[in-house]
């Protein structure tokens, strides 16, 4: 476990390294000072009229941003047109379809300081968006989730990040569910499509 336990912030040593590795693999990250400041960063990168998918993510809850996306008719808001949907299948068939959209945001599990992203999901259904399907993927995370090493940052997960959903779930009375899907995002090829923002607080899991 580095210098940042999954409760605190990363030290800047460890931010300034990871957001080096993280360029080295085409994914460009910043460091914001405080989830205020990435609201105003995601207003920034995502402007109003864009074709935009809302994942599901404390960290996107914590900084404001799904509150301001909800029912905001200023985008094209795929999270909103697919809880339009009553009939479960029909939901499901939606969701499909948001993997593709021109701006997916959403959290990450871990991150390594050598630039590898940890992504882990009961269903698996942002795994198409984050891996290759959104035009640009924006992702949020607080530096607590930063790890030294591949090797602790999938500890992190599988530990820390899985425990925490089992009791976020337990507390809206669903059962705990194992990991579906898991992704390693090692090197992006497309230049320019994931952005990944800091923030040096303790934010989601």
């Amino acid at each position: 476990m580095s210098s940042a336990t999954p409760y605190a912030p990363a030290t800047a040593e460890s931010i300034s390294r990871t957001i080096e590795a993280l360029a080295a693999r085409n994914v460009e990250a910043v460091l914001v000072e405080s989830g205020e400041a990435a609201l105003a960063k995601l207003l920034e990168l995502v402007p109003e009229g864009s074709e935009v998918y809302v994942n599901t993510s404390e960290t996107l809850d914590t900084v404001g941003y799904t509150e301001h996306m909800h029912g905001n008719d200023r985008y094209v808001n795929l999270h909103d047109q697919m809880l339009a949907h009553t009939d479960p299948a029909a939901q499901r068939e939606f969701r499909r379809k948001t993997t593709i959209a021109d701006y997916f945001v959403g959290s990450v599990q871990a991150i390594a300081e050598t630039g590898e992203i940890v992504v882990a999901s009961g269903s698996g259904s942002q795994i198409g968006a984050y891996s290759y399907g959104a035009r640009r993927l924006i992702l949020v995370a607080g530096t607590q989730k930063i790890c030294p090493t591949l090797a602790e940052a999938e500890a992190r997960t599988r530990g820390f990040t899985l425990e925490r959903h089992d009791r976020w779930l337990e507390g809206r009375g669903a059962r705990p569910t194992p990991i579906g899907k898991y992704l390693v995002m090692e090197h992006e090829p497309m230049v320019g499509r994931i952005f990944m923002i800091l923030i040096p607080e303790s934010l989601g899991w």
